[in-house]
Parts: structure tokens; sequence; C-alpha cells
């Protein structure tokens, strides 16, 4: 367990040991989240991946996508359709 004290203008230094465990740097963002009477800290571009890879569940699959070379040759397609319009 940690502890921090609240400045009067509300600020809290985050324990360097929950930096680390959450992966936070000097100047990112961090998000709160209240869950269930709880409130619990993260670091906002972790969420923010979390939500991306929850939105692309799925979507190699429904591409065909199997592998590696899969995913390249759909990129050189991408690229030749777009030098072509």
């Amino acid at each position: 367990m940690e502890l921090a004290k609240v400045t009067s203008k509300g600020q809290v230094t985050i324990p360097i040991e929950i930096r680390k465990k959450l992966g936070i740097k000097n100047g990112d963002k961090v998000l709160f989240i209240e869950e269930s009477g709880r409130i619990y800290i993260m670091n906002s571009s972790m969420d923010a991946l979390r939500e991306a890879q929850q939105e692309f569940a799925g979507e190699a699959e429904r591409l065909g996508l199997k592998n590696d070379e899969d995913v390249m040759d759909m990129i050189k397609e991408f690229r030749e359709e777009s030098v072509v319009k």
C-alpha cells in the first residue's frame, strides 16, 4: 500500500512504485475510473490501447488474415490501389 498527500490545489504525487507498475512517465496522462463505488487510476494511453484492441478483436479472422504474410499482401494491395487512384 502506498500513501500520498493531497496539496491545497488538489494535486497528488503518485508514488514511484505505482508509476512503475502503471507505466506512467513524465508528461503522461492518467485516467480516473469510478466503478462500484471505487476509484481506479490508469495510464490513459494503455486504456486507449486496450479499447482499440477490443474494437479490432476478430477483424483479422474476418479479413482472412492468418499470418504475417497475409498482412503484408493486404498492405501491398492497399498501396497498389492508392497509387492507381
